[in-house]
């Protein structure tokens, strides 16, 4: 299945504040082993696209601060392949700027993005849907959108509408939607063509680029004004001088909902933002009492439905403690419910 026209983009630029104090801006959630696998979540990120394209084909688009932890995680991937944003501009310009770049060199590149920090389950069936999408890009002007199947009303996910309930087959989209209350949630689980938008796309070169010029101008237009450094000393100075004017937009607002291209495959592949951590909990094993624990020397007496994530070796103990979050890191201690973990963010910055 692998292509050598295949091209992987992983946005790597995120600062995952819901996982706070695990995750922090000095480290964030992409360069942590968060589920106790012995791998970072940037490293499986990779690994799973392994199958589909040769590694000197990966990009990974991230701060400037992250440069040598991304060179740590991913000592494969050529140094100029990794791509770093004087400040954040949200996925738009990222992409944008990546894209460009690779369509300098490559201009029949067919282009995976991905976040970095997602984790799948069923890897064996992720390959063969962004497979599928990739069949579907390289010699058309489509944009596909890997959907999650829901398995329940969430709703920190934005949704995509598709134009039928079919899975794992590439099928138009009808619309994009934000992120809904807990009622709207179940009626899309209801309705059965409501999927999770994993925030994947599948494109070739020549149709992101045309895309993005036809409905983020402004973007292109400063995007533009870098590609003539290109691969070139002068990259980093014009990066530095012209990357922080663009517009501040999602590659969502910019490019998908904007689109009359855009199509969606949609299947259940085990996947996962690891958002917050009640997802945590939910993709580590858990013991009889629902508990789940990162980290040797943790011991728990008389606990139910804790997520518990402390360094690996330091003895632990907790007793009669109920439906809580409890995390050690170098970055602080956090203590709450799980039912207050949306209120995280706020905690870590009072």
């Amino acid at each position: 299945m692998r292509r050598e026209n295949t091209h992987i983009v992983i946005m790597a630029g995120g600062i995952g504040s819901r996982l706070w104090p695990l995750s922090t801006p000095e480290n964030p959630k992409q360069f942590i082993d968060v589920l106790g696998l012995g791998k970072s979540l940037i490293r499986l990120t990779a690994e799973r696209f392994l199958p589909l394209a040769p590694i000197e084909n990966f990009w990974v688009v991230t701060g400037e601060r992250y440069a040598e932890l991304v060179a740590a995680h991913l000592p494969e991937i050529p140094s100029d392949h990794i791509l770093l944003e004087p400040e954040p501009r949200n996925t738009a310009p990222c992409i944008a700027y990546a894209c460009r770049k690779i369509a300098l060199r490559h201009p029949d590149a067919n282009i995976v993005v991905t976040p970095s920090d997602a984790i799948v389950t069923k890897k064996d069936l992720f390959v063969e849907i962004i497979g599928k999408a990739l069949d579907e890009t390289e010699n058309s002007s489509s944009i596909v959108t890997v959907g999650i199947t829901p398995t329940r009303p969430e709703t920190g996910y934005g949704y995509i509408h598709a134009s039928s309930d079919e899975k794992e087959k590439v099928i138009p989209v009808s619309e994009f939607r934000e992120k809904p209350d807990l009622e709207t949630a179940k009626k899309y689980l209801a309705d059965g063509s409501y999927v999770w938008n994993a925030g994947i796309f599948v494109w070739n070169v020549s149709t992101i680029v045309s895309e993005l010029t036809a409905h983020a101008p402004s973007v292109m237009a400063v995007i533009d004004k870098i590609a003539p450094s290109f691969y070139t000393p002068g990259e980093k100075e014009a990066l530095a001088k012209y990357f922080p004017t663009c517009e501040k937009i999602s590659i969502d607002y910019a490019v998908m909902e904007k689109s009359v291209h855009i199509k969606t495959i949609a299947a259940e592949p085990g996947w996962s933002d690891l958002g917050g951590w009640s997802s945590v909990r939910e993709h580590i094993p858990q013991d009889v009492d629902g508990n789940a624990v990162v980290g040797e020397g943790v011991r728990l007496f008389g606990c139910s439905g804790c997520v518990v994530h402390v360094p690996s070796g330091k003895k632990t103990v907790i007793s009669d403690l109920h439906d809580a979050i409890v995390c050690e890191s170098p970055s602080g201690l956090l203590f709450c419910p799980l039912i207050d973990e949306q209120n995280i963010k706020t905690y870590s910055q009072s």
